[in-house]
């Protein structure tokens, strides 16, 4: 047992990883909770980096104008970086942006496709 006081690397050891973590609270209070290493995903479903046949990308500004700047943002950002999946791009826009006021979902099958209607929306024409 060692009181870590900095980050550290969790080597393999051939066998599942455990490491327990205790807090000592000022009052009297204790908890101690077991961490296990979660099992290798195998088999249908495994690889979460699939494609869908259609996909959302989600679009927000303050106002009009945001909304259509934001647009711009994002189709500047994909075009940039081709290889950057459709997949990705919608679930970080689903769950890591704010929802503003004005809102917008431009949904497609392809990369090309929803840039096209991202673009389209910049222009002000969504």
């Amino acid at each position: 047992m060692r009181l870590l006081d900095r980050a550290r690397e969790w080597p393999e050891v051939g066998r599942l990883r455990r490491a327990g973590v205790s807090s000592f609270g000022i009052s009297g209070t204790n908890a101690h909770v077991v961490l296990e290493q979660a099992p290798a995903e195998t088999g249908p479903g495994a690889d979460r980096r699939a494609e869908l046949p259609v996909v959302p990308w989600v679009i927000s500004g303050h106002h009009q104008e945001a909304l259509r700047a934001q647009a711009g943002r994002l189709a500047a950002f994909v075009e940039a970086r081709p290889d950057t999946s459709a997949t990705d791009v919608g679930a970080a826009l689903a769950a890591g942006r704010a929802v503003r006021g004005h809102r917008a979902v431009v949904a497609g099958a392809s990369r090309e496709e929803l840039l096209g209607g991202v673009r389209a929306l910049a222009r002000g024409e969504g």
